[in-house]
């Protein structure tokens, strides 16, 4: 009897540390070879069962990785293309050209990257001037195939800032400011998965105007943000640059909404009144604005609807505090009643901190953020009851002992398990890339994590 008890210990024992050893090889983050600040917005989506995942690693590349939620297991990250950009070892990590993807009625997956406004050797920008790199569109060799990639030569190289868009029946819209601050926002459109796009199409107008003898030259420029909407609509937020010469800053203010009915391919402010496009800082002012922030700095959010189909934006507002960019900014949440816009700017919602929203069926708002308020960063819901009066902090997610996080939108077509992208931000260094759902991150082995495919 001794005997057994000695063998069923050991045993115990035995898988007890086997136990530990495989908890130790598990790590929380999918990849390790991130480089800089390295997703963009609509960076993901989930086709049939797999969740795809798209971000910028060694010298400024795309990179894509896939976990298949049955069998839990993952596949990648593999290089999927060549950006322009990262090649100069003199240079900073230029951030611009992060991969946006998106997946066509066929299978095949689509990444756009690399690009920077382009450079003049590309050829005449007839909607903007230039910068840096190509604006690059490459899709798989094979449907749901990560592993090869070909590239396609059929959208303008001058784009920056690229968001795809995807609608219910299948018409893929391509977003972007064409060129660098002194540009057009426009979008070019595909009705065949991506086979052919259509030419761009300006929705805001950069112009120059009168400035002053301090500023000689100001042109209006634009940062946009554009988020499916309901039906056939694509909504948008925005923000207004002061773009000064010679020295530019990133001085940005007022928080602005439209919608763009792809139907009728026209504009609407949220009184359902149309816009002249492309819009100009006169027509978006008048038409437009949500809050005119004044001496205020603003960074631009997203636009999300609730259940009756009325806009709720973020904006992130702050001092100037004698910056280049501007003082910490705060998160603010505008709504519209039917008939005004409306916000509270006591939310008490922490310093810094950015993310997603989510209104659900009870009308309940919910931000994902990315802490940074203390020293010790944190991905957690905040969850307001009173239509954003006050946020009161709800389930963590994703701890840090080193730095902050930066987040996507949330993954088209989103499961569960794996709602978003989140990486962390050191600088211009390698980092780690996260894949969170109402869980928190999907674990993979640490082997696999710090592996690279080219």
């Amino acid at each position: 009897m001794k005997d057994i008890k000695c063998l069923v210990f050991s045993t115990l024992m035995l898988l007890s540390l086997v136990g530990f050893a495989q908890n130790r090889s598990k790590v929380d983050y999918f990849a390790s070879n991130a480089l800089g600040n390295p997703v963009t917005g609509n960076a993901g989506e989930c086709y049939n069962g797999v969740t795809y995942v798209s971000y910028q690693g060694p010298l400024e590349d795309p990179y894509v990785a896939a976990y298949h939620h049955k069998t839990k297991t993952w596949v990648g990250p593999f290089k999927a293309g060549t950006s322009l950009m990262g090649k100069n070892k003199s240079r900073r990590t230029d951030n611009h050209g992060k991969p946006t993807l998106v997946i066509d009625s066929k299978g095949y997956i689509h990444i756009v990257f690399g690009g920077h406004s382009g450079t003049p050797d590309l050829g005449e920008n007839p909607l903007g001037n230039y910068h840096y790199g190509k604006q690059i569109h490459i899709v798989t060799k094979n449907p749901l195939d990560i592993s090869s990639w070909q590239e396609v030569d059929n959208i303008s190289p001058f784009g920056t800032y690229s968001q795809f868009i995807k609608m219910d029946k299948g018409d893929l819209y391509l977003f972007y400011r064409h060129g660098a601050h002194r540009s057009n926002w426009v979008y070019q459109l595909s009705k065949d998965d991506g086979l052919t796009f259509s030419d761009p199409v300006s929705i805001i107008k950069t112009k120059q105007t009168t400035g002053t003898k301090e500023n000689p030259v100001i042109c209006d420029s634009w940062y946009l943000h554009f988020s499916k909407g309901k039906n056939n609509d694509i909504i948008a937020t925005y923000n207004y640059h002061v773009c000064k010469g010679p020295h530019h800053d990133g001085e940005r203010h007022n928080v602005y909404y439209m919608r763009f009915d792809t139907n009728r391919n026209e504009c609407y402010n949220v009184r359902n009144q149309k816009l002249i496009l492309p819009v100009t800082k006169e027509e978006a002012d008048t038409m437009t604005l949500i809050k005119n922030t004044e001496e205020r700095w603003t960074h631009n959010g997203i636009a999300r609807l609730d259940k009756f189909g009325n806009p709720h934006v973020t904006s992130y507002e702050g001092d100037y505090e004698d910056k280049k960019h501007g003082g910490i900014k705060t998160l603010q949440h505008y709504y519209w009643t039917g008939q005004e816009w409306k916000s509270n700017n006591k939310t008490r919602l922490p310093e810094g901190a950015r993310g997603e929203m989510l209104i659900n069926s009870n009308n309940q708002i919910k931000l994902l953020l990315g802490d940074t308020s203390r020293k010790k960063g944190d991905v957690a819901w905040w969850v307001s009851d009173d239509n954003g009066n006050s946020f009161k902090k709800d389930k963590v997610l994703l701890k840090s002992k080193k730095g902050k996080f930066l987040l996507s939108n949330f993954i088209r077509n989103a499961h569960p398990d794996a709602k978003i992208i989140v990486a962390e931000k050191k600088g211009n260094q390698f980092v780690k890339m996260y894949l969170l759902g109402d869980n928190g991150p999907i674990y993979r082995s640490k082997k696999e994590s710090e592996a690279v495919k080219e």
